[in-house]
């Protein structure tokens, strides 16, 4: 065969080898880009307009899970520099219980990746609580964890007993910088995952029962509503500018009927549980669990309070911007002690403090009951454009699965029980777009005027109005268009960086479409309602 025709053939060949190359990685790329539940949408609205049957004696029930790692089943390990982190070529070693070759640890999220849990200092929850009236029935979720993405809950609704006759379930995450990774960010090193999937099970089961449980639970009920300010001083801080607190307490108390008691006590409020730092390696509620604990059981002197008695059930409310207690100091109720430092202190002092606030309101002259018993519900699937790493992390199937040409598939829902009207994002989202005070520095990268206008609180119709962030999903920081602020020359007169948050945002058109489609959602509830 002359040689110019082997060149060809040899040229035909690779250029073949590498057509079927780009073929594969096409075919891979698409696969992973579908992600699951493709079809699956949350469209809903009950009672339907003009359907609504007569309004009887609202019904309440609550159960919980323990969600807390079962630490006996992971491989022990030996952190020779004591700095929290697993660095074999530094002198960590671990214990291979069970002979598989690699090391098996809990994975702390929040703060850095490769945080290896060294024990459990307090309890994680999975808490429910459900409403039925009227035809509806709903039930809220609230989850001591870091967030977990949207196909995760889909699958727990698909497992739920459709017997039980319920509408909607609504999940949101607390945001616990102290407990385990459920979203595969956190869990070692990105390009040596080790996402514990059994874990992951584990939640999902534990939302399961206490769903189940909450709804055999139901029982008559009536309801005592109240909200109270918490700080910002000794209670929480703006860590970012423009400072825009949403620092109001909002509290449903739900009795048994015709007595004083409580089935349970809900609790919104905005402000990252992360009191013990990024050098924490134990497994914590954080302020979340203390505050729970003395709603529930009461605060001892000096100083103290009355436990409620029941369950108490905190969701997430308006933490970015971003709401910690990080660098505040909280006063101690002794009205001597102080702590400015990461510590169980602390996140102690913090918890009880946020449970007295409530008692008291929840007892106070202010507090009310309602005569409005209805239960209603709606609920919208959405897709927002996702962007920067997550929106290729999206596309290759690593986090929040499921790539919509460009767009993330989310959920949005309004519930009301009675008086209180509740409205779900899918992440983090900042006060400003709940309160109002958003600002077009000089600086930013997409100088305007404010987009998402009016608050979202604004357009709320409730005598309580509660916002749940983390709902249903975990997009990471919701942030004003008009205060994105990447690229230098950076807002507020800051040199050599910008202000944290838009490294862990999906995007600066996210918060444009979700304030959007909020609104559309409120003004189709409401004419329904």
């Amino acid at each position: 065969m002359p040689s110019f025709l082997k060149r060809h053939k040899l040229f035909a060949c690779s250029l073949l080898g590498v057509l079927a190359l780009a073929l594969l990685l096409g075919l891979w790329l698409g696969y992973r880009s579908i992600g699951p539940y493709r079809s699956y949408r949350a469209d809903m609205m009950k009672p339907a307009p003009g359907q609504a049957p007569p309004s009887d004696a609202l019904q309440v029930g609550v159960a919980g899970r323990d969600i807390t790692p079962l630490m006996d089943t992971y491989d022990p390990w030996v952190d020779a520099d004591n700095n929290g982190k697993f660095e074999p070529k530094k002198g960590d070693t671990y214990t291979d219980k069970n002979g598989n070759g690699t090391f098996d640890f809990v994975w702390i999220a929040g703060f850095g990746n490769n945080r290896p849990a060294k024990g459990v200092h307090d309890r994680l929850w999975a808490r429910a609580i459900a409403f039925r009236n009227n035809g509806v029935t709903v039930v809220m979720v609230s989850l001591d964890s870091i967030g977990i993405f949207h196909d995760k809950f889909i699958e727990v609704r698909n497992m739920i007993n459709p017997s039980l006759g319920i509408d909607h379930i609504m999940f949101s995450s607390l945001h616990d910088h102290e407990a385990p990774d459920t979203m595969g960010i956190w869990s070692y090193s990105i390009l040596r995952p080790r996402f514990d999937h059994k874990y992951m099970k584990l939640v999902q089961n534990a939302c399961k029962e206490a769903v189940e449980e909450a709804v055999r639970n139901l029982q008559p009920a009536d309801t005592i509503l109240a909200q109270v300010t918490a700080g910002p001083d000794g209670y929480v801080d703006d860590s970012r500018k423009p400072i825009v607190y949403d620092n109001v307490i909002r509290c449903a108390r739900f009795v048994k009927k015709g007595t004083d008691d409580t089935i349970a006590t809900v609790v919104e409020w905005g402000c990252h549980p992360e009191t013990l730092g990024g050098a924490n390696s134990l497994l914590t509620s954080d302020f979340s669990g203390y505050w729970r604990d003395a709603v529930e059981s009461g605060v001892p002197e000096p100083h103290g309070v009355k436990g409620l008695g029941g369950m108490c059930i905190y969701f997430q409310g308006c933490l970015g911007g971003l709401m910690t207690q990080l660098h505040t100091t909280v006063p101690h109720r002794n009205g001597v002690d102080k702590f400015r430092d990461a510590s169980f202190e602390k996140a102690q002092a913090l918890g009880e403090n946020l449970a007295i606030l409530t008692a008291n309101a929840l007892r106070g002259e202010k507090a009310w009951r309602p005569a409005d018993a209805r239960v209603a519900v709606a609920a919208k699937t959405i897709f927002v454009p996702m962007s920067g790493l997550m929106g290729c992390g999206v596309f290759l199937g690593l986090v929040h699965p499921g790539w919509y040409w460009g767009n993330g598939k989310t959920e949005l829902d309004v519930i009301q029980i009675g008086d209180l009207e509740i409205l779900t994002v899918p992440g983090v989202l900042y006060p400003e777009i709940a309160e109002g005070g958003i600002e077009s520095p000089e600086g930013a990268d997409y100088p305007s005027p404010p987009i998402e206008v009016p608050p979202l609180h604004s357009q709320m119709r409730g005598k309580l109005n509660m916002i749940v962030g983390l709902a249903n999903d975990e997009l990471g920081y919701i942030i004003p268009k008009s205060q994105w602020d990447k690229k230098p020359p950076y807002a507020y007169g800051r040199t050599g960086a910008p202000q944290y948050g838009e490294e862990n945002s999906p995007g600066r058109n996210v918060a444009p479409t979700i304030h959007r489609e909020a609104l559309a959602l409120l003004k189709q509830f409401h004419a329904a309602h």
